[in-house]
């Protein structure tokens, strides 16, 4: 037995074959086998609140006061973040900020300076 591709919208492995196309029963995605083979991981694109590209290396702005888990500081608004570092979890930005040490932070918390 062959094994198809998962669907590239919702990743489901329940993908069957229809003549010329692939098709996902779960969101009915349907796609042309070339395109499945043709199809590479696009490179995330990681975007302040702004909706500026982020690069490795900017200075951000903090733009709402964070309140670190664990810790009775709390990280005001403005405080610059220089020399910030993407990342690919759930928070996107890893960096040090001065006076609190290392740190993760979400790209929609920040704005590029």
């Amino acid at each position: 037995m062959s094994t198809l591709p998962p669907c590239p919208e919702c990743n489901s492995d329940f993908t069957y074959e229809d003549r010329e196309h692939y098709i996902c029963p779960e969101c009915a995605h349907e796609w042309s086998p070339e395109a499945a083979e043709s199809a590479e991981p696009a490179e995330r694109i990681y975007r302040d609140s702004a909706g500026n590209v982020l690069q490795d290396g900017d200075t951000v702005t903090v733009i709402k006061e964070l309140k670190p888990k664990g810790s009775g500081s709390v990280i005001k608004m403005g405080t610059k973040v220089k020399g910030i570092r993407l990342v690919d979890s759930d928070h996107d930005i890893d960096c040090k900020i001065e006076g609190h040490g290392a740190m993760s932070l979400k790209s929609e918390f920040v704005k590029k300076v």
